[in-house]
């Protein structure tokens, strides 16, 4: 493979094109999209620092807050900016996994994948979140984890043998930070763990690891590394971990058992988010790699260079597979999000590359369609959307709408999407509602979701406390304390579908002396308007919202209800 791209240096000049293309794509379509649900609720995070979070560890609050803390600006970008400038690093970290394991042409085909590959490219380089360290430290692990099991001849002739023989290092406490870091990243981390255990344990010639007293010493830095995580759980009841492990999947709907025609339906929408011109290839090399595997274990005859070669392939996919399946078979049972077997595909994106390298031996011109095919078809897929989402060319009505608009307003699911910016724009040119930003204590709003979008609005006009009075809270019942705000007025703001249920206000009412509406903001696209915030002006708070959690809380903590990444 190697000798084959050393012939052809302008395929290389093409790859790097298509890296340098990719990291521009990602800072467009970083700067032109609006915020996510996730991504605005990450912002409070970066907000209101501490050890950890109800829902996630502490990275995301660095990655997401780097943007605005260097720039002052309070932006989607600015959010976005931690996401862009990390993948970059750690499509450096895989390529020099690849070219590690297997040679610098695997290493610079990874790459190409790696950015046309659009759950990964959004999910780990584009949106803010906690997949953006973990895929980072996820990368560093299989970086080390190459060094460690498969060193150079010179390594080997260090100790004395003739033979590749396994001596564990000290590079096992550098997995133990690794592995830990990705941990602190997103609680997959732990799956990276415990398959990186599995692995030394499967295969002989690394089972000395597991007995090495560098193990021990690597154990004790996992340890300490995760303090902070261990440190606010301890201080909350252990909530985060009973959140994840369980609380998530209570919803209020009765428990279903596993079906078989859900998981599928689950995966071929996992090879949609993939695009199934990447997916299904994906899929099928980690097949014919577990196959391959699954015959090496029966007749494991085979010379030592081919050994090496199938324990590297072995690595790949002990730190892949195990999440890929995880949730996939969870999908049969469970409601799943994208993101969360992705670190699963971000590591098999190497042995895929492996293969396509074969591929394109063999059939060179169809291989190079099928890359720069896939990635102009992306390209103007994502143009279209980022149009729709800001202008609204497929909206209906919408002055910008090509052929008449395709989707009405009311019945376009981006709409849900708050433009943070015009959101703020608003607050600071209407007198009525600067003046009563000023005047009152907080801010609050009936979803934990929305409270993040409306800070997001808010602060950069005024430096305004925004919760979220709702049995679902996440991190609005840690961070503040309600009983705190007793005596002081407040701006209530939700929603156009959320004023249409009585009942929300009408729950709120009896905290307040009085509720009353203040005014409207009209989120406008395409010269029409496609969603309206209300406000509601609520004087003095006398009584503490009591939130089912937390350290305000005044009962055992109740299961929240619905799913979010």
């Amino acid at each position: 493979m190697t000798g084959w791209s050393e012939r052809k240096p302008g395929w290389s000049q093409g790859l790097l094109a298509l890296v340098l293309g990719g990291l521009i794509y990602r800072t467009i379509v970083a700067i032109w999209m609006l915020p996510g649900f996730d991504e605005a609720y990450y912002y409070l995070y970066s907000r209101y620092l501490n050890w950890s979070y109800f829902d996630h560890p502490p990275i995301v609050a660095l990655t997401t807050g780097v943007g605005w803390w260097l720039t002052g600006v309070i932006s989607p970008f600015t959010i976005r900016i931690g996401a862009v400038v990390l993948y970059c690093l750690s499509l450096g970290l895989l390529y020099l996994a690849a070219t590690r394991l297997f040679s610098a042409a695997v290493g610079r085909m990874t790459l190409a994948l790696a950015t046309l590959i659009p759950l990964i490219v959004i999910g780990f380089g584009i949106l803010t979140s906690p997949d953006n360290g973990l895929s980072f430290f996820w990368s560093a692990t299989l970086l080390v984890a190459a060094w460690e099991f498969f060193p150079d001849s010179g390594r080997l002739s260090r100790h004395g043998l003739i033979k590749a023989t396994y001596v564990p290092t000290w590079r096992i406490v550098l997995l133990g930070l690794t592995v830990a870091l990705a941990g602190l990243s997103k609680y997959h981390g732990f799956v990276l763990g415990v398959s990186l255990v599995g692995f030394c344990a499967a295969y002989r010639p690394y089972r000395a690891a597991l007995r090495s007293p560098w193990t021990l010493l690597a154990l004790v830095v996992f340890g300490l590394t995760l303090f902070p995580l261990w440190y606010w759980n301890s201080q909350n009841d252990w909530i985060s971990f009973r959140f994840q492990l369980g609380m998530r999947f209570d919803g209020t709907s009765a428990p279903s058992g596993f079906s078989l025609g859900q998981m599928v339906g689950y995966w071929l929408l996992s090879v949609l988010y993939l695009f199934p011109l990447f997916g299904f290839p994906l899929w099928w090399v980690a097949a014919k790699q577990s196959g391959k595997q699954a015959l090496f274990w029966v007749s494991p005859s085979l010379s030592s260079d081919e050994a090496q070669h199938h324990y590297k392939q072995a690595l790949i996919l002990w730190l892949s597979l195990p999440i890929m399946l995880l949730f996939t078979l969870l999908g049969g049972k469970q409601q799943i999000l994208p993101a969360w077997p992705a670190p699963g595909y971000w590591g098999m994106v190497i042995l895929l590359a492996a293969q396509v390298l074969v591929w394109q031996r063999q059939r060179p011109r169809l291989i190079r369609r099928w890359l720069w095919g896939s990635g102009l078809f992306l390209a103007s897929l994502s143009a279209v959307a980022l149009l729709h989402l800001r202008l609204g060319i497929l909206q209906q009505p919408s002055t910008y709408a090509l052929f008449g608009g395709l989707l009405p307003v009311e019945q376009d699911g981006s709409t849900e999407l708050i433009d943070t910016s015009q959101l703020r724009q608003q607050f600071a040119s209407t007198p009525e509602l600067r003046q009563a930003l000023n005047e009152v204590g907080f801010v609050f709003t009936n979803e934990y979701y929305l409270g993040g979008y409306l800070a997001m609005g808010i602060h950069p006009v005024v430096d305004l406390p925004v919760t979220a009075f709702s049995q679902d809270p996440r991190g609005f019942a840690f961070w503040f304390n309600p009983q705190d705000w007793v005596g002081q007025d407040a701006l209530y703001m939700t929603i156009d579908r959320f004023v249409q249920d009585d009942e929300i206000l009408d729950r709120y009412r009896p905290l307040f002396d009085s509720i009353e509406p203040l005014g409207i903001i009209p989120l406008m696209r395409g010269g029409e308007v496609t969603e309206t915030i209300h406000i509601y002006r609520a004087n003095n708070l006398r009584q503490a919202y009591e939130y089912p959690y937390g350290p305000s809380a005044s009962a055992l903590p109740q299961p929240p209800a619905g799913v979010a990444e």
